[in-house]
């Protein structure tokens, strides 16, 4: 019987490292029904893939409390809970601070990160760090540095020894700077890992504790000044870090202020503020010009062009009608609208992306995996490390101080933080980088995917193209095209077929003159006829034309040039008599030429789908440059198409938008969703392109590679960083060149590889992106060689 799985993105705040994760991890992965963790230090939160049937997100919440970390819940809660709900208890967990607030509420408006936000914890860091830094100042002169290198002759105060008023002034520092070492290593210890505030905990305790015994029984040479000013760097340098590591959410962050806090309901015909947090699936909503829309609902009343640049990426604002969907968070522009309320709270598409994009960043690319492994034995190795380098040195003749010291600076220089941050950091701005274009990475596996990317293969029809019909061409015959073109249209908007209404909108751009049509009656599979300015017109295709006595005369060759052209003919007929035929074909989208044409410059091939005739397929991928074609392609034959090309050594991304895609995007190495297509291709797909552009796919790759590209450059650099910096720590090079590191520089590059790590992630931000062409101007109706849609 297989497992009923839900997953969930919990609030973990107050993880100061990034190898901490492993803590949350290790405690979650082993309580029942938890089938998969994953955390993010940067964001602040874990994804938990769980057994509904065995725990719940109350149990789980309880369960990141006991690991140290704070958690009101759910970082974007999946249900909005009664506003008027009392807080419930969970279950041996404490209280859920979430209860009784709604999604909106969590999403930046009273109750996100309720916890330590980053910005707090850079915030007590730096507070830490000054206390820590003011203190190691006197201790470091009455130090024997202090006495013997910077020549600091002034007695202790009080008639103290040195060492004496040196512990008086360590007090603070490791009890308050140093303590969320001591407290950490203890939550690690205790989830049986280890971690980098196991480390600096061993680092510190060991050389303070060392120094305390000395000192209570009767003196000697100290390490109070390493102790102190090994904590100072420490937090120096992670302060900054924290600093760094908090612009790489700023995607999540303004994501999450994008919902307005208040809303305009409709009571009783009189509007009435509330917030947004109350609104409820049902309500009217008013929404003035210039107002941001709560949430998602269909316009109810009244016209408008929304920008929903925001949400979706579109660059363009969206005409908006009685009828229309409307996304929460857009901006209505011109006219004023009354909205229906559809959805609410985690169920707005702003929720659901927010909640994507958080499962995304919250994800492991496979050479995180590793590098987490590599983080924890790591760990093990400079602790075993110091070990062994205290046990040379003092049996080779040194001191039990020197030895002691060089241990110590080995076990401080050891940095698993920076092999933590390596990919957590660069997902977080990747992903968030493609949010803010509205291309939405499902997990990091795909943004490590689409950078290896090697071939595009584009679905045709809802991809390429629009998926729906124009007019290309009015040919006449007997009559001027407007009159040919208002009585056709007066027909065809009494018809509910696509074809129709595509040929009763291009007589209203067109200017031809509305009229009235009476006594319609449709023929399925044919056409239409209905009787206009007492005209009896027939709209259809040859067969309709032949069973009302039709004679197509010259028009039969133009109908037969317009089909070979790849083209719909539609027949016009007045009267008994053939006077036009018009040119309808799927229109190619504005940017799909370009979309290849970037495509191209990334060194990607171009490969097109369709199930059209190879001659129909080769003139539309000769408009758009495109490299292969592979017509006459039956929708269950896709997925064998793509199999066939990864045989070939090709890998290979999908790009598809109907339920026919489906198969194929998951055969794909990498599948690709428009976001105007089904809801199967969406779920089915690792990438999902919101604003239903092919220029998105370029883009999707770009940011791919961009960020693989820092993934590599902060894995070589956290490597190469041990590689040097261990053997240097253990005096390896001391006895040939007199080269030592104290545990006080040892600390100071220990953290500015992690720094360097967090920042080196935050370039990512300046990557270069295909850009967006403006939009276009209005198309000919001779544009050249669209699509042919059966009638």
């Amino acid at each position: 019987m297989s497992v009923q799985q839900q997953t969930v993105v919990l609030e973990v705040a107050g993880v100061h490292w990034a190898s901490e994760k492993a803590v949350t991890e290790a405690v979650l992965g082993r309580r029942p029904g938890v089938l998969h963790v994953e955390a993010n230090p940067v964001g602040q939160t874990a994804t938990v893939t769980y057994d509904p049937a065995q725990t719940s997100v109350a149990q789980l919440s309880g369960w990141v409390r006991d690991c140290g970390y704070h958690c009101a819940g759910q970082s974007v809660p999946q249900h909005v809970c009664d506003p008027a709900a009392e807080p419930r208890e969970h279950a041996g967990a404490g209280p859920d601070e979430h209860a009784g607030m709604t999604a909106q509420d969590a999403m930046g408006h009273g109750g996100h990160h309720a916890g330590m936000s980053m910005a707090d914890m850079a915030r007590d860091m730096r507070n830490r760090f000054l206390v820590a830094a003011l203190l190691s100042i006197p201790i470091l002169l009455w130090s024997p540095i202090g006495r013997e290198v910077l020549g600091f002759t002034v007695a202790a105060p009080f008639g103290l020894r040195d060492d004496v008023f040196s512990l008086v002034l360590s007090l603070p520092v490791v009890f308050y700077s140093a303590w969320i070492f001591f407290d950490g290593a203890y939550r690690a210890l205790r989830a049986r890992t280890l971690d980098m505030m196991v480390l600096v905990a061993v680092a510190v305790g060991a050389g303070w504790l060392y120094s305390l015994v000395i000192t209570l029984t009767g003196g000697g040479e100290v390490f109070y000044e390493a102790a102190t000013v090994l904590t100072a760097f420490v937090l120096l340098g992670h302060w900054f870090e924290m600093r760094a590591r908090g612009g790489a959410n700023d995607a999540i962050r303004t994501l999450l202020e994008l919902a307005p806090p208040r809303a305009l309901v409709l009571r009783d015909g009189e509007p009435v503020e509330v917030p947004t947090a109350e609104v409820v699936v049902g309500d009217l909503l008013l929404i003035r010009p210039g107002a941001k829309i709560p949430v998602d609902g269909l316009v109810d009343d009244g016209e408008s062009e929304v920008d929903e640049s925001m949400v979706t990426g579109e660059s363009l604002p969206v005409h908006k009608a009685a009828g229309a969907e409307v996304i929460g968070a857009s901006v209505n522009t011109t006219g004023a609208l009354r909205v229906r309320a559809t959805k609410v709270g985690a169920d707005t598409a702003l929720a659901q992306i927010v909640k994507l994009v958080q499962e995304a960043q919250a994800s492991k690319a496979p050479g995180q995996r590793l590098a987490d492994r590599a983080a924890f034995w790591l760990v093990f190795v400079a602790l075993l490390g110091g070990g062994l380098t205290f046990a040379v040195w003092f049996l080779s003749g040194a001191t039990f101080a020197t030895a002691m010291l060089f241990a110590i600076t080995v076990v401080v220089v050891t940095c698993p933080d920076a092999l933590g941050l390596a990919t957590p950091t660069a997902i977080m701005v990747g992903t968030g980088l493609g949010a803010q274009r509205g291309v939405l990475f499902k997990n990091a596996t795909a943004l490590e995917t689409s950078a290896r990317i090697d071939t595009v293969v584009m679905d045709k029809t809802g991809t390429l193209t629009k998926g729906e019909p124009e007019v290309t061409d009015v040919l006449v015959e007997g009559m001027a095209a407007d009159d040919v073109l208002a009585l056709a249209a007066a027909v065809e908007r009494e018809s509910e077929h696509p074809l129709a209404a595509a040929v009763a909108r291009h007589a209203t751009e067109q200017g031809a003159p509305a009229l009235r049509a009476e006594g319609f009656r449709n023929v399925p599979g044919h056409g239409a006829g209905a009787t206009v300015g007492g005209r009896r017109v027939l709209v259809g295709n040859a067969r309709l034309m032949a069973d009302e006595g039709v004679e197509l005369g010259a028009l039969a060759a133009r109908r037969d040039e317009l089909a070979g052209g790849g083209r719909t003919a539609v027949l016009v007929a007045v009267d008994g008599r053939a006077v036009g035929v018009i040119g309808l074909a799927d229109a190619v989208r504005e940017t799909s030429a370009a979309a290849v044409a970037a495509l191209h410059e990334a060194g990607v091939e171009v490969v097109m789908l369709s199930g059209d005739n190879e001659a129909t397929a080769r003139r539309i991928a000769g408009q758009l440059g495109i490299d292969t074609v592979i017509a006459e392609v039956l929708p269950g034959d896709k997925a064998a198409t793509i199999t066939e090309l990864q045989r070939s050594g090709k890998r290979v991304a999908m790009v598809g938008d109907g339920v026919n895609d489906a198969p194929a995007l998951a055969a794909a190495d990498l599948g690709i969703a428009i976001g105007a297509g089904t809801d199967v291709a969406i779920e089915t797909a690792d990438v999902v392109l919101m604003r239903s552009d092919p220029l998105d796919v370029p883009i999707a790759l770009t940011i791919g590679r961009g960020t693989l590209r820092k993934m590599r450059q902060n894995l070589g650099w956290a490597i190469g960083y041990n590689a040097i910096a261990l053997p240097i720590a253990a005096g390896v090079f001391e006895p040939a060149f007199g080269l030592v590191l104290r545990p006080e520089i040892a600390a100071l590059s220990m953290s500015g590889s992690s720094f360097l790590v967090a920042v080196n992630a935050l370039l990512l931000k300046r990557l270069r992106l295909p850009a967006v062409p403006e939009a276009p101007a209005p198309r000919a109706a001779t544009a050249p060689e669209p699509e042919p849609v059966s009638r």
